[in-house]
């Protein structure tokens, strides 16, 4: 299980690159999420970035999700495939609910759709849609996707009414696809914990991360019974020395592997369920970083 209550899992946001290098080579990639899969890793997170433009931070030219969640699919044979996320109010809801649920059945019931609204008014502009009108766009097309990936499969028109005439396949009885909301896509925290499994954000300040799971835990107890799971993104530049200390460094670390660990015990205590490293930076072999966070971190995390 991806999250679990009293559990820190670790994944890993593809692709497994520097930002430095715009092309992506994707028979590396698939290579290195099967070793990732085979080290025990728990998640290959996916991003949706429609288009690349010059005042976009992240120039990496990042593969249509869709297409890489399938080849994924295809590599590996244990870990969880997770969007992070679609942007959900530039695809149709049924498109994208269409996709889920051939996802789930390709990969044997292992995928986690991640949905974002998105930040980006230009990129709204060029797909014709209101920038403004985002939040409400979203939960509209949030309750179409949901709806279609419930037990009936439910397709629901455009002003919400039930189409009894069509259904969506495939039917897989594996498991149902679990929603999560990445960012907040303009809605309360109380929306979301009723309507996702869980909750994903960005790295911050340690302090201030255990302000924003205060908040998060408060609004699972008005909203809801069930578990709720907080997850967040992490940039890591593992550092040969496994006695460096951590040094912040954008949105994440560097640092030796103790000094991780150690952070992540804090996350783990303070009610982090998941964290997905983004291993953008440093001269190590990706594949060399992969087995030491495999070989000397998740076992001390595991107990």
């Amino acid at each position: 299980m991806l999250f679990s209550p009293d559990r820190l899992s670790l994944g890993i946001v593809m692709p497994m690159q520097s930002r430095e290098q715009r092309d992506v080579d994707l028979a590396a990639q698939l290579a290195l999420a099967r070793q990732a899969d085979e080290l025990g890793f728990a998640a290959l997170w996916l991003r949706d970035v429609p288009l690349n433009s010059p005042d976009y931070p992240d120039p990496v030219g990042h593969s249509d999700p869709w297409v890489l969640a399938g080849a994924l699919a295809a590599v590996t044979k244990r870990i969880e495939i997770v969007t992070g996320a679609i942007v959900l109010p530039l695809r149709h809801p049924l498109h994208v609910a269409k996709g889920a649920l051939s996802m789930n059945d390709l990969s044997g019931g292992r995928f986690t759709l991640g949905l974002g609204s998105g930040d980006r008014p230009p990129e709204y502009a060029v797909f014709g849609r209101d920038f403004e009108a985002r939040k409400e766009l979203f939960r509209h097309n949030w309750q179409r996707v949901a709806a279609a990936l419930q037990a009936d499969r439910s397709v629901l028109g455009e002003t919400g009414e039930r189409q009894p005439d069509f259904e969506l396949l495939p039917r897989v009885e594996k498991r149902e696809v679990p929603m999560i909301a990445v960012g907040s896509s303009g809605q309360s925290l109380e929306w979301i914990a009723r309507n996702a499994k869980g909750w994903v954000t960005y790295h911050r300040e340690f302090s201030v991360q255990k302000d924003r799971i205060a908040l998060w835990k408060n609004a699972i107890a008005k909203s809801t019974d069930e578990f709720r799971s907080f997850s967040q993104a992490m940039v890591l530049e593992l550092l040969d020395d496994p006695l460096a200390p951590a040094i912040p460094a954008g949105l994440g670390y560097k640092a030796g592997r103790l000094a991780l660990v150690s952070l992540l015990e804090e996350l783990r205590e303070a009610g982090v369920q998941h964290v997905a490293f983004n291993l953008v930076r440093g001269s190590r072999p990706t594949g060399d970083v992969l087995a030491e966070l495999a070989s000397d971190v998740l076992p001390l995390l595991q107990g």
